[in-house]
């Protein structure tokens, strides 16, 4: 009994570190979303609720919110979409489908759509609003296809809601989809829903590095797929991979 007393007691001491491991990354993740300007980025013009961007010759204007992670810009959107700006014979979404998941406000799916690209962007119901107003505002008259928004919750009904091979992509984007959130696996699960063997679909993913938990998916993520890793900012702690089935 007393043996049994001991592990309970380990277990949790365990627990309750890991509960305040979890706090202390919610926390960061707060101040980086109250303080998240990107001063790397000299086209970024920040006013209450709105960020201005020029990309592709365009100038874009995302609205924002504050009440919810995927309503807010990060950096990692950001340098993937410089990334695809700047190197379009590498990455060429010219009448490709592309399909981005957990697409926030919709910025880099709105320059993947004025690259040409024709784009499904996805995310939790509760996101879609803004994301669909974003997208509208960005891309009427300006883009060879209009992007679509569809409602994804990772790793759930995908089978039925994105059957294969009906619902086939050239690429996947996913900008700061990773960082601490109890969806990791579900993420990993729905990575490899839409860029299986013999599916030829390309993964691009970007992703600032902040918890031990994003290394650990990395980890993972080089071990699931045949990765590269296509560019580094080291100011920022920002990684972009491109990835294929392996």
């Amino acid at each position: 009994m007393e043996t049994l007393s001991k592990k309970q007691t380990l277990l949790d001491r365990r627990t309750e570190e890991e509960q305040k491991l979890a706090e202390e990354d919610q926390k960061l993740m707060a101040v980086e979303a109250l303080d998240r300007r990107n001063n790397w980025e000299p086209s970024v013009f920040y006013s209450l609720g709105k960020e201005s961007f020029c990309f592709v010759g365009h100038d874009i204007s995302i609205r924002e919110s504050i009440d919810t992670y995927g309503a807010l810009i990060w950096p990692g959107c950001v340098a993937l979409c410089h990334f695809l700006e700047n190197n379009q014979q590498q990455v060429n979404l010219m009448d490709k489908a592309v399909l981005e998941i957990g697409a926030g406000t919709g910025l880099l799916s709105i320059v993947a759509s004025l690259l040409g690209a024709w784009v499904t962007a996805t995310d939790k119901p509760d996101i879609l609003s803004n994301l669909t107003f974003n997208l509208l505002r960005n891309t009427k008259g300006r883009t060879r296809y209009t992007p679509q928004v569809a409602p994804l919750t990772w790793g759930l009904d995908l089978d039925r809601d994105f059957p294969q091979p009906s619902y086939h992509y050239d690429y996947v984007l996913a900008a700061d989809v990773v960082y601490h959130h109890e969806c990791l696996e579900e993420l990993l699960k729905t990575m490899h829903h839409f860029c299986r063997p013999g599916s030829g679909t390309t993964l691009l993913w970007a992703n600032k590095i902040r918890f031990q938990s994003d290394l650990k998916f990395t980890e993972c993520f080089t071990g699931n797929f045949n990765t590269a890793m296509l560019s580094e900012l080291p100011q920022e702690d920002v990684r972009i991979y491109m990835a294929t089935a392996k």
